[in-house]
C-alpha cells in the first residue's frame, strides 16, 4: 500500500502546486501549467483532456460534477478552450501585459451544455519586426512568460521569434574575422534593432553592449522553449543579405553594395547588402542556420525579407526571380525542410514599383509549398485580390491595426469582419490563416482578440451584435445594459476607421499652424466627440468591476480629451487670424489645462506610464552607464526616433503620463508663448524660426534625460475620469 499512498500524495501535491503528475501527456501538462500561472488554485477546478483522434485543431467544453472539462487535440487548442470558457462563461478578459488584472468569479460557472468549436484555418500568425522595438525591447522573462500564455489563449501558433539573433550574428561575424568593436558598432541601439534587422539602418545608437547580447540570448532560449511547449512554431530569422561593410576587407571579391537612403538617416548609417547570387551568400546562410539551430532549435520556418522599404538594384523580372530563387536555395541547402516566410508590405508600400509582372516571378521562382506570405495590411489593401490570390502561393490574411505604438482609437471593426468572411469565401485553397502584424501594442487590444477569434468557428461571431454584447460583458465582468449600450456605440460609431501611419492626437505632435512637421501626421477623427463622451458616461454608470473596465474608461477618456484639444486649437487658430487676444488667452489656458488633466488621468493606469518604459529600459543596464544608455535609447524612439530633426519625429508618439507633462506640453507652451511674443512685438509670427528651438528641446529631452517619472500607477481611474468630465 505504501507506493499507492505515495502516488496519491504526489498527485495531490501536484494539484496544489500547479504541477502535473509525471504520467500525464506533455500537452496536458503544458495546458495545466498555463492555467495555474493565470488562475492560481482556481485552476484545480479545470481538467484538461487530450483528444488524440482529431486531426485538426478543436476544443470541447463540458462540466462534470464540480469540474470544468476542456478537451483539445493539443495544448494550444486547450488554451483556446480555456480562453473561450473564461470570456463567455466567466466574463473574464485576459490581457496581454503581465500586470493586467484577472478578475475571476468567486465560483467557476458550469458549462450548461457541451460545446465543440473547431479552427477554421491551420495557421495563426502574430507580431511584426517593429513590435520588438515599439513594445518589447525592454521585456524580461516575466513579461514574455505572460505574453506567450496570452498568445496561446488566442490560438496563435506561428509567433515571430527574433529576440537574441544579434548574439548569433556576433558569433558569425567574429568567427569570419571581424573585430568585437566592428560588430557591436554595426548593430544599432536596442529599440532600433528591428530596423537594423530589416536592412534599413546600421550603426545608429551603437555600440551595442555585450551584456545586452548575452542577456537577449538567454531570454530567447526561454521564449522558444515555452512557445514550443504550447504547440507554437517560432518563426526564426535567417540571412537576408545584410552584412557589415567591413566584411569586404576579408572578402574583397564579394558583391557588397551600399543600400539606398531610408528615413533620412545619414550616409554613414546606410546598410550594406550582399547579392544573393554571390557564392558567399549561401555560405553565410549555412553558418547562421547551423549556429541558430544549435542554440535555439528550429521549427523550419524562417523569416527573410530582402527589400523591405528598399529598392533592389534592378527591377527586371528575371533579376527578381533569380534573387528570390537563389535566396530560397541558400535556405534549403542549410535546412532541406525550410519554409520561407516573408511579409508583402513591400508590394503595398512600394506599389508603384511592384507591378504584377515583377511580383509574380519574385514569389513563384521557388516551390509554393516552401513559401508562406503575410498579406500585411489587409484592413486597407488586400494584396491577394490584386495578385490572383498570390498566384497560388500560400498566404495569411493579416490585420495591422497600429503604427508606431500610437495611442489612438482606431479599427474598422465591421469592415474587418466582412473582409475576413469574404476571404474565406473567395481566396481559394492557398489561403492558410489569419494573423496580425501590429507595430506596437496600442490602446485597442480587443481588435486583436477579435481577429484571432475569427480563426475559430465561434457562435458569437455569427452576428456582430452578439459579439458586441459578449465583449461588453467580459470587459465589465458582468451582464449590464449600460455596458452593452456603451459598446454598441463604440463598435458602430467610434471603431469605424482603419489605422494609418501617424494616427495621432494633435497634442502629441510638434505644434504648427499649418501642416504638422511631424512624420505622416494624421489627426482627423470622423465621429462626434459627444458620442464618445456618451459611451464613457454609460461605462461609468455600468460601474464595471474588472481591470479591463478601468482601462477602457481611462483609454476612452484619453481620446476624448485629445479630440477636445484639437477642437480648442482650431478655435485658437481662428482667434489668432482675427487677432482676438482675449479669446486667444482663454483658449491658450484651456489648451495647457488639458495637458495637466491628461497627465493626471494617465498616471492612474500602468498602460500609460512613460516611467515604466524608462524603468524597464534601465533595468537591462549592467552598469549605471549602460542604464543611462538604454534610457536615452528608450526616450529617443518615442520622440525624434533618430538624431535631431529626424523625419520620423513623433512617429512613435504615445499619450503617456510623464511624456505629456515633460515633453508634449513644453513644446506647445513654447509655441503658444512665441505667438504671444510676436503679437506683443507687432511682428509676424515666425513659425520656421521657432522650429530650431523645438528641435533643440526635443534633442535635449532624450539626450540629457531630464526628469524622473513614476513607474507605477497612482490614484483611482474611475475618480480621475469623473474629475475630467466634471470639468467639461
Amino acid at each position: 500500500m505504501k507506493p499507492l499512498v505515495l502516488i496519491l500524495a504526489a498527485t495531490a501535491l501536484a494539484a496544489v502546486c500547479g504541477c502535473a503528475p509525471h504520467d500525464q501527456h506533455p500537452d496536458i501538462e503544458a495546458a495545466s501549467a498555463l492555467a495555474h500561472r493565470l488562475l492560481g488554485r482556481t485552476a484545480n477546478k479545470i481538467e484538461f483532456r487530450l483528444s488524440e483522434t482529431d486531426t485538426t485543431d478543436v476544443f470541447r467544453l463540458s462540466s462534470e460534477k464540480s469540474h470544468v472539462i476542456i478537451e483539445g487535440n493539443n495544448a494550444n487548442s486547450m488554451a483556446v478552450g480555456l480562453n473561450h470558457y473564461l470570456k463567455y462563461y466567466c466574463l473574464v478578459n485576459v490581457g496581454w501585459f503581465s500586470w493586467d488584472r484577472i478578475d475571476l468569479p468567486k465560483k467557476l460557472p458550469p458549462v450548461p451544455a457541451p460545446v465543440e468549436i473547431r479552427a477554421r484555418v491551420e495557421d495563426r500568425f502574430f507580431l511584426n519586426y517593429c513590435t520588438f522595438g515599439y513594445t518589447m525591447p525592454w521585456w524580461q522573462w516575466k513579461e514574455w512568460e505572460h505574453f506567450i500564455d496570452w498568445m496561446a489563449l488566442q490560438g496563435i501558433n506561428l509567433p515571430l521569434a527574433i529576440t537574441g539573433q544579434e548574439a548569433i550574428w556576433y558569433k558569425i561575424w567574429t568567427e569570419m574575422g571581424l573585430t568585437d568593436e566592428e560588430v557591436r558598432t554595426y548593430f544599432t541601439g536596442p529599440a532600433h534593432l528591428p530596423w537594423h534587422r530589416m536592412l534599413n539602418i546600421d550603426h545608429w545608437g551603437s555600440p551595442l553592449p555585450k551584456s545586452w547580447l548575452d542577456g537577449q540570448a538567454e531570454l530567447q532560449k526561454k521564449i522558444v522553449a515555452r512557445e514550443r511547449e504550447l504547440n507554437m512554431k517560432p518563426v526564426l530569422p535567417a540571412f537576408a543579405g545584410h552584412v557589415p561593410p567591413e566584411l569586404n576587407r576579408i572578402y574583397p571579391e564579394a558583391q557588397i553594395e551600399r543600400m539606398s537612403d531610408w528615413a533620412g538617416f545619414d550616409l554613414e548609417d546606410y546598410p550594406y547588402f550582399l547579392d544573393p547570387m554571390d557564392p558567399l551568400f549561401p555560405e553565410i546562410q549555412k553558418k547562421f542556420i547551423e549556429k541558430e539551430t544549435e542554440i535555439y532549435g528550429s521549427d523550419h520556418i524562417y523569416g527573410i525579407d530582402l527589400f523591405n522599404e528598399m529598392i533592389p538594384k534592378s527591377w527586371k523580372p528575371d533579376y527578381l526571380a533569380r534573387v528570390s530563387r537563389q535566396c530560397y536555395e541558400s535556405l534549403a541547402a542549410a535546412d532541406p525542410d525550410a519554409v520561407w516566410l516573408q511579409m508583402t508590405w513591400l508590394f503595398w508600400n512600394e506599389r508603384k514599383y511592384w507591378t504584377q509582372d515583377r511580383i509574380k516571378p519574385y514569389i513563384t521562382s521557388y516551390p509554393a509549398e516552401k513559401s508562406l506570405l503575410l498579406d500585411y495590411y489587409c484592413e486597407r489593401q488586400e494584396v491577394w485580390r490584386q495578385t490572383q490570390s498570390y498566384y497560388g502561393v500560400p498566404f495569411i490574411w493579416c490585420y495591422l491595426g497600429n503604427f508606431g505604438g500610437n495611442t489612438y482609437l482606431a479599427g474598422n471593426f465591421a469592415d474587418i469582419d466582412q473582409r475576413i468572411e469574404s476571404t474565406f469565401a473567395e481566396a481559394g485553397p492557398n489561403f492558410k490563416g489569419l494573423g496580425s502584424t501590429l507595430e506596437g501594442f496600442d490602446c485597442n487590444p480587443f481588435m486583436y482578440q477579435f481577429i484571432f477569434e475569427k480563426a475559430w468557428d465561434i457562435p458569437q461571431h455569427k452576428k456582430l451584435s452578439l459579439y458586441g454584447r459578449a465583449l461588453a460583458d467580459s470587459r465589465l465582468g458582468k451582464v449590464c445594459g449600460q455596458g452593452r449600450e456603451a459598446w454598441d456605440i463604440l463598435l458602430n460609431d467610434i471603431y469605424v476607421d482603419r489605422s494609418v501611419p501617424g494616427h495621432s492626437p494633435i497634442m502629441n505632435l510638434r505644434p504648427s499652424f499649418g501642416r504638422s512637421t511631424s512624420y505622416h501626421s494624421s489627426v482627423r477623427f470622423t465621429y462626434e466627440n459627444e458620442k464618445l463622451m456618451e459611451a464613457i458616461l454609460l461605462l461609468l454608470e455600468a460601474n464595471g468591476r474588472t481591470g479591463t473596465s478601468e482601462f477602457d474608461l481611462v483609454n476612452l477618456t484619453r481620446q476624448f480629451l485629445s479630440n477636445r484639444f484639437e477642437s480648442i486649437f482650431a478655435e485658437y487658430k481662428e482667434a489668432y487670424q482675427k487677432r482676438d487676444r482675449a479669446t486667444m488667452v482663454e483658449k491658450k489656458t484651456a489648451l495647457l489645462d488639458i495637458f495637466d488633466k491628461m497627465d493626471e488621468l494617465l498616471s492612474t493606469h500602468p498602460y500609460f506610464l512613460v516611467g515604466k518604459w524608462i524603468a524597464d529600459a534601465r533595468a537591462w543596464g549592467a552598469t549605471p552607464e549602460e542604464a543611462d544608455y538604454y534610457e536615452s535609447n528608450a526616450r529617443n524612439l518615442l520622440t525624434t526616433w533618430g538624431d535631431r530633426g529626424n523625419i520620423l519625429t513623433d512617429y512613435a508618439n504615445r499619450t503617456w503620463a510623464g511624456l505629456v507633462s515633460s515633453y508634449y506640453k513644453p513644446r506647445w507652451k513654447m509655441f503658444l508663448d512665441a505667438v504671444d511674443a510676436a503679437l506683443d512685438a507687432e511682428v509676424e509670427f515666425d513659425e520656421e524660426g521657432l522650429l530650431d528651438a523645438l528641435k533643440d528641446f526635443e534633442y535635449q529631452w532624450w539626450k540629457e534625460r531630464p526628469g524622473t517619472f513614476a513607474s507605477t500607477p497612482n490614484g483611482d481611474p474611475k475618480a480621475a475620469v469623473r474629475k475630467v468630465l466634471e470639468g467639461i
